[in-house]
């Protein structure tokens, strides 16, 4: 089932959306989905329509003799101490390329997220996508747990291993020392936040993510690519005042809002996806790579 899919209600979609930010415990959501199983359709069957496919969904996969992959530790000093992430980058002898930091959502770096990482590599590009769960041990295999355990991480120390994963692949010999960032959800927070805390940074993309402190706006130097879902109500309550606070410091951006689209519309492993306007997303997102990392 796809967002499009008339069985599936806009009501059960608010439930999937409370449930994953981790406002609604999974029994609740569960029981909510009772009032959205009719016509025939159960409860089991309607929350697997909602919840992620990774087994049907990617669209690379692992081994790809295209690209060069490899699960690198690195040092944040500022936060965990010890980090991993997932580098992945054109195969074959190649000059330097530009770096794309992946940044997940709030449940660690999933199988979706390390397919989206080696589809900037495909792309041409050195990416780097990041576990902030390295320190509990890494993405544990399902996002009912990843999410558990990411509310146990400070947010800040999080933060900072982001950081410290920018600045590795800045210095990464593969990498031209030009890198953006691309983030979902929590992720697309950090984006945004990357965008205020580092100054050399050649661009940010969140997508769907929460915002900073408007008062931080003018130390933006990087240029933004927005992307929001016109039903993301949660998200897009903050928009107007981190856009009136970016306007006013004269920061680069432009927005671009996907109408009847979900919160989640890129993720192609849960019935949110959208694929017309995720596609189009994307396409945004490398013309926007291809400009920034290019000079």
């Amino acid at each position: 089932m796809k967002r499009s899919d008339p069985q599936i209600a806009p009501g059960a979609f608010k439930l999937y959306d409370a449930y994953a930010h981790g406002d609604l415990s999974r029994r609740d959501f569960l029981e909510g989905l009772r009032t959205y199983a009719i016509g025939g359709l159960t409860v089991s069957a309607l929350a697997g329509a909602l919840l992620p496919d990774y087994a049907n969904a990617q669209q690379t996969e692992t081994g790809d003799p295209r690209l060069i992959e490899a699960d690198l530790l690195y040092a944040s000093p500022e936060g965990a101490g010890e980090m991993s992430g997932y580098l992945v980058r054109p195969a074959g002898e190649a000059a330097p390329r530009g770096g794309v930091l992946v940044i997940h959502e709030n449940r660690g770096l999933n199988p979706h997220i390390r397919d989206v990482a080696r589809r900037a590599a495909l792309a041409g590009y050195v990416a780097f996508a990041p576990d902030a769960l390295h320190p509990l041990g890494g993405y544990p295999g399902t996002d009912d747990e990843g999410r558990t355990l990411q509310r146990q991480r400070d947010r800040g120390e999080m933060l900072e291993d982001f950081i410290a994963a920018a600045q590795v692949l800045r210095d990464h010999p593969a990498c031209t020392g030009r890198v953006a960032a691309v983030g979902f959800c929590y992720g697309g927070a950090v984006a945004n936040e990357l965008a205020v805390r580092l100054d050399w940074l050649a661009g940010a993309v969140p997508y769907y993510g929460g915002w900073p402190d408007p008062a931080d706006a003018q130390a933006v130097r990087a240029p933004l690519q927005i992307h929001l879902a016109e039903l993301d109500d949660r998200v897009n309550a903050g928009w107007p005042d981190w856009r009136d606070a970016l306007n006013e410091a004269g920061a680069p951006y432009e927005l671009f809002m996907y109408e009847g689209a979900q919160h989640g519309f890129h993720n192609d492993t849960t019935a949110r996806f959208d694929p017309e306007q995720a596609a189009l997303a994307w396409s945004r997102t490398l013309a926007f790579f291809d400009r920034v990392l290019s000079v």
